[in-house]
């Protein structure tokens, strides 16, 4: 083997760029389809349906169809879904509560705090949780546009006075990271933003508190791909449906969460990776690797086989190997050409790495 050079000082340099790509499958942008699985049970307390239902880009009977996003709903006392048992006691035990504290056990590390909205503390809330094959190092602040299509939203008051319908409404909402000024709230699953009504992380009248009543519409988590709205928020057919007893598929409240999002087909959030590249910067200079450890290059007495290669040596270098000090070959790198090198000529050939 050749003997190995050691790079320099400033041969070696680092460089870390933020990537962003689309979050949904096929590198879709706004992910404008959504189905759920015919398979999904909410027959029993203990369905998976009660828990969360996975939405997915193309219908399930497609090969190629994957899980974009879950929607869940979590009770702090229960409400909402079915107790496991008809037992003595076990009033407000059921999916809705296991959902709630399961969220607020990875968001505040125990299941005592509860969910507040700037100053507005509901008993429940909507979960969008994002799944995590869909991105890469986080979801990228400020690209989250969220429209939920929501009707049966009341009355309005006509200019004659009379009441009408105020039919469908289409509110659309977006995290506060361009508006907000300060720097994200950090909990244990990263940094945290406001979900506010807005697009492109800008919110609408410069304010988190867009709801007198109940402040902020939810909480982003970019580095952990989860949204938690705020249910006391919505009317409409997104109210949700604070009951306990038996709940049929059709009036589970996350489900009317799906086809809020659904029915308005916008959703849109970018993934964003750190990729960190290392740049070797290979000198070969004017006296150094002109001579080949090809074993042709010389007969079984060490004589020089081409004749013009005796004073006039040549090599042609086509890989660079990166050795670690143990001599262990970690890396190589491939030049899409030959380069040729002799004693009248030197190289510089870049490398880089991606990690």
């Amino acid at each position: 083997m050749a003997n190995l050079v050691r790079y320099a000082d400033g041969d070696v340099v680092v460089s870390t760029d933020n990537l962003t790509t689309s979050t949904w499958s096929d590198n879709t942008n706004n992910l404008q389809t959504a189905f759920t699985s015919s398979l999904t049970s909410y027959t029993t307390s203990t369905s998976s349906g009660q828990f969360f239902i996975d939405v997915h880009n193309k219908v399930t009977t497609d090969t190629t169809s994957q899980v974009q996003y879950a929607v869940a709903y979590g009770h702090r006392h229960g409400s909402g879904s079915p107790d496991f048992t008809n037992d003595s006691g076990s009033f407000g035990f059921g999916a809705s509560r296991t959902i709630y504290n399961q969220y607020r056990q990875l968001v505040f590390g125990d299941e005592t705090q509860n969910f507040t909205f700037s100053k507005h503390v509901p008993d429940d809330i909507y979960v969008i949780n994002i799944e995590r094959a869909r991105f890469k190092h986080n979801l990228k602040p400020g690209t989250l546009n969220l429209k939920l299509e929501n009707s049966n939203v009341g009355t309005i008051t006509d200019a004659d006075g009379s009441a009408i319908s105020a039919g469908t409404l289409t509110l659309e909402l977006t995290d506060d990271s361009v508006f907000s000024t300060g720097s994200a709230t950090i909990t244990n699953l990263g940094r945290q933003f406001n979900i506010v009504s807005g697009s492109n992380g800008q919110a609408v009248g410069n304010t988190i508190d867009q709801v007198a009543a109940s402040s902020s519409y939810g909480l982003f988590y970019p580095d952990s791909g989860i949204i938690i709205l705020n249910p006391d928020n919505f009317g409409g057919n997104l109210a949700a449906v604070k009951n306990t007893g038996t709940s049929t598929n059709t009036d589970l409240n996350h489900r009317k969460l799906f086809q809020a999002i659904s029915g308005a087909k916008h959703f849109i959030v970018d993934s964003q990776e750190k990729v960190t590249s290392q740049f070797y910067f290979s000198r070969a200079k004017n006296n150094e690797f002109n001579y080949t450890t090809n074993p042709s290059f010389v007969d079984a007495n060490g004589n020089v086989n081409i004749n013009t290669f005796i004073d006039n040596p040549q090599t042609f270098i086509t890989t660079v190997g990166l050795y670690n000090d143990n001599n262990d070959l970690v890396a190589v790198a491939k030049l899409s050409q030959p380069v040729t090198k002799d004693f009248t000529k030197e190289a510089l050939i870049r490398v880089k790495l991606d990690y």
